[in-house]
């Protein structure tokens, strides 16, 4: 079988190799998938580059998550159960951009025909992202504003229809002007393209001198910085990505004088934390949210498995549209 293979961190199109290996055989517990197709997500690429929270031990084969056929087990009730399945396949060890992978078989989450492969595909890390953070984290009540960041992303246009779904108010920092029309469109209450020396200012007017209440912020640096000094009185905010590269900085009184509160956020901790019931609950929920239209991303360029290299150059173009997908089997 054919497998996307990194052997040293560096620049993804630079160090990615495609290589021929054995089919896996699932251990104990865990059950073999051929993968149909997966997403080329921020998180994979800051793997590929070394820069992500956990990394593997090369030589390793990247792709947190996608979609896929159960073809075996190597035992247990569940893995029995998902044989012939389609599955979305949540794998932060052996990887899914290859023919084949292996996994625990309570990370093979079994998903009805009624989704599409490409929105089956990109399942969980953003759709799941997004509701935990504004629904079960920050539990962003109606009427309320949320500033985000890099909101012409898949995950940020997800969280401009949670708003209008549930009726809390979203504040859209984008980078360029043209994307302001579009996030209107689909129902951001404000959206500006604002610099980071810009934006508190530009908040305060918007929120009428208050600041905002909830503030989520992937991206970091001087843009992050920004964010933190936007918060109103008591204001929250979710820090997910590093997309910058660059750290927050601000003065200890930016947190101190309106008693707000910073906090991480990383789905697999999130996930981790929760027991079995309360996994399913939100599974059931990103299905319904999916289904709706709420969770959807824009697919963009689908690359064979062997173009891999053109694809994560495509995956890093400014002004995209849609999420790069690769296409690995029928």
């Amino acid at each position: 079988m054919q497998a996307v293979v990194l052997n040293q961190f560096g620049e993804p199109a630079d160090v990615l190799r495609i290589e021929s290996r054995d089919q896996p055989v699932p251990a104990s517990g865990h059950v073999r998938v051929r993968m149909l197709a997966s997403p080329i997500n921020p998180s994979d690429l800051m793997m590929i580059r070394g820069q992500y929270g956990i990394l593997p031990e090369l030589p390793a084969t990247p792709g947190f998550e996608g979609v896929g056929i159960v073809e075996a087990s190597g035992g247990g009730l569940l893995g029995k159960f998902l044989v012939g399945k389609r599955v979305a396949v949540l794998n932060g060890t052996t990887g899914n951009w290859q023919e084949q992978t292996t996994v625990p078989a309570k990370q093979a989450v079994p998903l009805g025909k009624e989704l599409s492969v490409e929105q089956a595909a990109m399942f969980f890390v953003n759709p799941a992202t997004a509701y935990v953070m504004t629904r079960q984290v920050l539990k962003v009540p109606r009427g309320a504003w949320l500033l985000q960041t890099a909101a012409g992303s898949a995950l940020g246009k997800m969280v401009i229809r949670l708003g209008r779904k549930y009726g809390f108010r979203t504040l859209n920092v984008v980078r360029r002007e043209e994307q302001v029309a579009e996030l209107k469109s689909l129902g951001g209450d404000a959206v500006i393209a604002a610099s980071p020396a810009e934006l508190p200012a530009a908040v305060t007017e918007i929120t009428g001198g208050r600041g905002v209440p909830y503030a989520i912020d992937p991206v970091g640096g001087a843009l992050g910085t920004a964010v933190v000094q936007s918060l109103g009185k008591g204001g929250r905010m979710l820090v997910f990505g590093t997309l910058s590269g660059e750290p927050l900085s601000f003065s200890p009184r930016d947190i101190m004088t309106p008693d707000a509160n910073i906090a991480g956020f990383w789905l697999s901790n999130h996930m981790n934390s929760l027991n079995l019931i309360g996994k399913l609950k939100l599974v059931k929920m990103v299905k319904t949210l999916l289904r709706d239209g709420t969770l959807t991303a824009d697919v963009g360029e689908t690359f064979p498995l062997e173009k891999v290299c053109d694809a994560v150059q495509a995956a890093e173009q400014p002004g995209r549209a849609g999420k790069v997908l690769l296409s690995i089997s029928e």
